[in-house]
C-alpha cells in the first residue's frame, strides 16, 4: 500500500523520500549527541566547584584532557590561559567557546532547510500533477476519471509528503535549537565560575607578592 501510494505520487516522491531521511538521521543525531550528561561532564563541574587554589589547576586539566567536547574544551582553554591577565583568560574562553558553537549547532541548519524546502518540493509536485490532469483533459476530456486519477493523486499525495515530513523537521530544529542554547547557557555559567575563581588566585598571589615586598 505505501509503495503504491509512493510510486502514485511521481518523481518528487524521490527527493521527498531523500529529505526525510536526511532529517531523520540528523535528528537521530542530535538527539544522542545533545544529552546533557554527554555534554556537561559531572567530573568537570566538580572539579570547578572543588578548585582551592592554583595547586589543584593541575587536577582539573587532567581530568578536562579525560574528556572530548564543548565543555571540556573551554574549560581546558580558560585553565591553559591561567597565566595570562583575566580579560585574556576571558578572551579565550569565549573564542573556545565560539568555535564549539559549531559543534552543538551541527546538522541543523539543514534539518531547517529541510523543513523549508519539503513543502516547496510537495507544491511542486502539486502542480506537475495538475499539469498532468489538464492534458489528460485536453486529450479525451473529463469523461474519463480514470485516467485523470493518476495526476489528482500525485498532486494531493506530494503536497501531503510534504507536509508529513516538513512538521516533524520543523519540531526537531526548534527543539535542538533550544537545546543547544540550553547547554551553551549552562557551559557560560560554570566558564564564569571558574574564571572567578582564578581571578581569585590572582588576587593571593598578587597581595602574597606585595607583603613579601613589605617585608
Amino acid at each position: 500500500m505505501a509503495w503504491d501510494l509512493f510510486q502514485q505520487g511521481g518523481i518528487i516522491m524521490y527527493p521527498l523520500f531523500i529529505c526525510s531521511v536526511v532529517a531523520l538521521g540528523i535528528a537521530i543525531e542530535r538527539a544522542f549527541s545533545l544529552r546533557r550528561p554527554r555534554i556537561i561532564r559531572p567530573e568537570i563541574v566538580s572539579v570547578i566547584e572543588n578548585i582551592g587554589g592554583p595547586e589543584d589547576v593541575g587536577l582539573a586539566q587532567s581530568v578536562c584532557g579525560r574528556f572530548e567536547g564543548p565543555f571540556a574544551n573551554v574549560v581546558r582553554a580558560g585553565l591553559d590561559d591561567r597565566d595570562l591577565s583575566v580579560d585574556e583568560i576571558r578572551e579565550s574562553i569565549l573564542d573556545q567557546g565560539r568555535q564549539e558553537m559549531g559543534d552543538l549547532q551541527r546538522g541543523l541548519v539543514v534539518l531547517e532547510t529541510v523543513a523549508s524546502i519539503t513543502p516547496l518540493l510537495g507544491l511542486l509536485g502539486t502542480v506537475i500533477g495538475m499539469i498532468k490532469v489538464f492534458q489528460e483533459i485536453s486529450e479525451v476530456g473529463v469523461g474519463k476519471g480514470n485516467l485523470l486519477a493518476g495526476g489528482i493523486a500525485e498532486a494531493i499525495l506530494t503536497t501531503a509528503a510534504g507536509l508529513f515530513i516538513a512538521i516533524p523537521a520543523l519540531v526537531f530544529y526548534n527543539y535542538f535549537t533550544a537545546k543547544a542554547e540550553s547547554l551553551v547557557l549552562e557551559i557560560e555559567k560554570h566558564s564564569n565560575a571558574l574564571l572567578k575563581k582564578l581571578r581569585g588566585f590572582r588576587t593571593q598571589t598578587d597581595i602574597s607578592g606585595h607583603q613579601g615586598e613589605l617585608s
